[in-house]
């Protein structure tokens, strides 16, 4: 009898054993406990995982903006404030600022190309407004402009109510027509819009004279200025610049705003602005 309830004792204590193990509430090592906290910590940055285990971070730039993004003839190379921010993140993020990829983007290809993921970043004049708020992320501003006019001189031109009844050329996709339109409307003149695709066929066309103004931000405007044209005084709808990235990319994001918010904190970022004689 002994030696059964010492063999059912026995067989219990086994029993208890297994049903601990199965039920996972067996003590857990503090290196498991180290290999769980990261392997959440990886889950929850799924984007930026992506973008280091790729080992390139892929950005759309403007191409055609002095100052902000402009492919040098002589060297193939894209250069600008903008590409400058691009690099900065690329060298944080990826340990050096060769890993950047640049892709020309345009202010109505930008978005898309985000869509589809062909691109993980746009650092491309992207004004931040509350509509596109709906669709992308936005960092906080790296910069803040406004829309301007440009005119022959020989136009006589000084102000918009001189450009009643005349063609204005704009950016496809861009806020300029909505700020313009909305001006216009205020000072109960009217206007009429050509939208084109890259900012050289905007500059081409008022000196064509197929349009009689050069409407966008006044920084990529001074670019473009040359002796026959003027850009006027007036501003137009504050336009504020933000690194964009999809809206489901939230770990990316979180990322690139503490990158942008340091920049400023530590100055760097106007002795970035000041190197391209931007104001």
């Amino acid at each position: 009898m002994k030696t059964f309830k010492k063999a059912c004792a026995a067989l219990l204590a086994v029993s208890m054993l297994a049903l601990t193990a199965c039920s996972g509430t067996a003590p857990v090592s503090s290196a498991a406990e180290g290999q769980g906290s990261d392997a959440a910590s990886a889950s929850s940055t799924p984007t930026l995982d992506k973008i280091k285990a790729a080992g390139v971070l892929k950005v759309g730039v403007k191409v055609d903006v002095p100052n902000f993004g402009l492919k040098n003839t002589a060297t193939g190379e894209v250069e600008g404030f903008e590409i400058d921010l691009a690099k900065v993140i690329a060298k944080d993020l990826l340990g050096d600022e060769s890993k950047l990829q640049t892709q020309a983007v345009t202010a109505k290809t930008r978005g898309p190309l985000l869509d589809n993921g062909e691109i993980d970043l746009v650092i491309a004049t992207f004004t931040i407004t509350e509509e596109r708020k709906k669709t992308y992320n936005f960092s906080d501003p790296y910069y803040s402009d406004a829309v301007k006019l440009m005119v022959k001189k020989a136009s006589g031109i000084t102000d918009l109510k001189g450009l009643d009844g005349k063609t204005i050329g704009v950016a496809q996709s861009a806020t300029s027509m909505k700020a313009i339109q909305e001006a216009a409307d205020k000072d109960g003149i009217k206007i009429k819009f050509d939208e084109y695709a890259t900012y050289p066929e905007i500059k081409a066309a008022l000196d064509s004279g197929r349009v009689q103004c050069f409407s966008v931000d006044g920084s990529i405007l001074s670019g473009y200025v040359d002796d026959t044209t003027v850009i006027l005084d007036e501003k137009y709808s504050p336009q504020e610049y933000g690194v964009t990235s999809k809206l489901d990319n939230k770990d990316l994001a979180e990322y690139v705003n503490g990158i942008v918010n340091s920049l400023k904190a530590s100055g760097e970022l106007d002795q970035m602005i000041a190197k391209w004689g931007l104001n």
